[in-house]
């Protein structure tokens, strides 16, 4: 009996004995340093406002000549269609009017992965649009993003 009672004791014990949390994983923070605009590389910069500009003129001309690899990323490549630019550029023409322009404002550099961030303000007909483009241009000096935000003064 006693032996059935030390062995259900230790059988109990091995058995109830805490197991170790797994380790929370160390989440990379991502740093962005506002950059010059003078101190940026002249030629990316005319890049990031041509394949900005590329993806904003659809709209008035509703043609679009797809990215190569060079230009972008396989992704982008992807996801950047004149079917999902034509549903976007219904309601920002019903909007805003007519795309004129884009002006750069901003430029960030995110130090965790190298990618510059082109913060540009997208100029419209309509005196009411306030939009902001941002153009992500990878390390490899690919477009790795697109996107279309409302307009406020500070990067976020």
């Amino acid at each position: 009996m006693k032996k059935n009672i030390i062995l259900f004791a230790l059988i109990l014990l091995v058995g109830c004995k805490a197991k170790k949390p797994d380790p929370v994983p160390e989440v990379e923070e991502k740093k962005t340093v506002q950059l010059a605009l003078n101190a940026v590389n002249s030629a990316q910069k005319d890049k990031a406002y041509d394949l900005g500009k590329r993806v904003l003129m659809t709209c008035n001309t509703s043609k679009f000549k797809p990215f190569t690899t060079a230009e972008a990323t396989q992704s982008v490549i992807n996801n950047i269609t004149i079917e999902k630019l034509s549903k976007t550029c219904t309601k920002y023409r019903q909007w805003y009017g007519t795309f004129q322009d884009l002006k750069l404002a901003e430029v960030y550099q995110n130090t965790s992965d190298g990618t510059t961030v082109y913060r540009f303000r997208a100029l419209y007909s309509k005196k009411v649009a306030n939009k902001e483009l941002r153009v992500f241009i990878n390390a490899a000096n690919q477009l790795s993003a697109v996107k279309t935000l409302d307009w406020k003064d500070s990067f976020q």
